[in-house]
């Protein structure tokens, strides 16, 4: 009883007192060092629960804020950030504070709107990581976590369970690398990049005899998003996305190579022949993480593939998947080739100050095949590609506070040629617990 009431009376007075890992979106790599309330030789209990959590938050060696059970079986981590960004705009703005997604830099803009001032606490972020009978061949683990960018409304990240290798519930794509991402204070990242949040099933293994190398599966929500013609319609799915992937690691863990494929099967209504028909959309993608030097840490992604745009930050939504073929008779549509890439380096100057500095690429090509553009068609304003660049500082001010500075431009240009940029200078300040 007395322990539980001590657990209880550290929550309620001396939560923000702690220091842990802050929750983030997989661009932030924080470098500080904290306390828990775990007992020194619990590695066990603290190795599975931070397995548990997402990859991109997962940095071996931290410790958290944990409420055990009195026979140590039960462990529940509460955490969290509070998070201010604060920046300025110039170019053609972009009207989102937090998200800076090259594909909505405005490209037809309003006397006078060159620039604007952006303050934003929508990013801050709570989460509960819960782990029963770490260890065990029967572990299992619960993460929940949101932030409140849905005008300050709570919006749920994650909500999955773990059990013997099988993973279910609300995660970012079995198909991306989530932990790959560089640190950014803008939280979309690099425009190339294919974290996106679905609901997934899936299952990973560990292999070999140093465990370096992880296989995984499964099936997720189907995305999609496609551009309907004159006698072509979009009609709902009726076969989720297939991910596989392989890794390789070393360093402890802390340097990997990623290759990762989907299978999606995209289904659209042909009205001239009043049937269904289905196009098999895959892609393949390259991403990884490693020093290349000492204080030097590289993160990278290279993917490509057909009816996939769905399946990429800057172009979900866009109904880039697939487009009508307006160059032959009928309804039919056709799978629309893209790939992205992008390279980041980290520099650490010591333990709590690190720089960045990432560009990424992102291209469709929805005229290879579809005959989709000339001067007199709305495809002139549709999203052909973009570019965006980040350099930043972070500074951990104590291993509770961290700020840091950022400067991003991105550029869009259209099929038609039209083509429009945006600056963005911006800090942040933020506060773990």
């Amino acid at each position: 009883m007395k322990k539980h009431l001590l657990a209880i009376t550290l929550i309620a007075s001396g939560i923000t007192a702690m220091s842990a890992q802050g929750l983030e979106h997989p661009f932030h790599h924080a470098h500080s060092s904290g306390h828990s309330y775990l007992a020194p030789n619990d590695s066990l209990a603290r190795e599975a629960y931070e397995h548990n959590a997402p990859a991109e938050f997962y940095i071996p060696g931290k410790r958290h804020l944990t409420v055990h059970s009195n026979d140590n079986r039960f462990h529940l981590t509460i955490g969290g950030y509070a998070k201010l960004t604060a920046g300025v705009d110039f170019g053609s703005p972009i009207d989102n504070s937090n998200e800076f997604i090259v594909s909505a830099i405005p490209m037809h803009l309003a006397p006078g709107n060159g620039a604007q001032f952006n303050i934003s606490a929508m990013q801050s972020h709570l989460y509960f990581n819960f782990v029963a009978m770490p260890g065990e061949v029967n572990q299992i683990g619960v993460f929940i976590g949101a932030n409140f960018l849905s005008n300050y409304n709570p919006s749920l990240q994650f909500a999955y369970m773990k059990f013997r290798g099988f993973e279910a519930g609300y995660d970012y794509s079995l198909f991306s690398d989530p932990g790959a991402g560089v640190p950014t204070i803008d939280y979309e990242g690099p425009n190339a990049f294919t974290a996106l949040p679905t609901v997934v099933a899936g299952y990973s293994h560990t292999l070999g005899k140093n465990r370096r190398w992880s296989v995984g599966g499964g099936i997720e929500a189907p995305a999609y998003s496609v551009t309907p013609g004159n006698d072509a319609a979009a009609v709902t799915q009726r076969v989720p996305d297939i991910p596989v992937w392989a890794r390789y690691s070393w360093n402890r863990g802390d340097s990997w190579v990623r290759l990762s494929a989907v299978v999606r099967n995209l289904i659209y209504h042909d009205g001239v022949s009043r049937k269904n028909v289905d196009k098999v959309g895959w892609g393949v993608q390259l991403s990884g993480k490693s020093t290349v030097a000492p204080n030097l840490t590289a993160y990278w992604q290279g993917v490509y593939g057909n009816g996939i745009a769905s399946k990429m930050q800057d172009l979900s939504g866009l109904g880039l998947d697939m487009t009508p073929d307006s160059g032959l008779p009928g309804g039919e549509m056709n799978l629309v080739p893209a790939w992205g890439a992008y390279m980041g380096l980290q520099y650490d100057f010591s333990r709590s100050v690190y720089c960045s500095m990432t560009y990424s690429h992102i291209r469709t090509y929805a005229d290879r095949y579809n005959h989709v553009v000339d001067g007199g068609t709305a495809w002139a304003d549709q999203y052909r590609y973009g570019q965006y660049a980040v350099a930043n500082v972070f500074w951990n001010i104590t291993p509770v506070i961290q700020t840091g500075v950022e400067y991003i431009y991105g550029r869009r240009v259209n099929y038609g040629g039209d083509q429009a940029h945006d600056n963005r200078l911006q800090c942040m300040v933020q506060l773990n617990f």
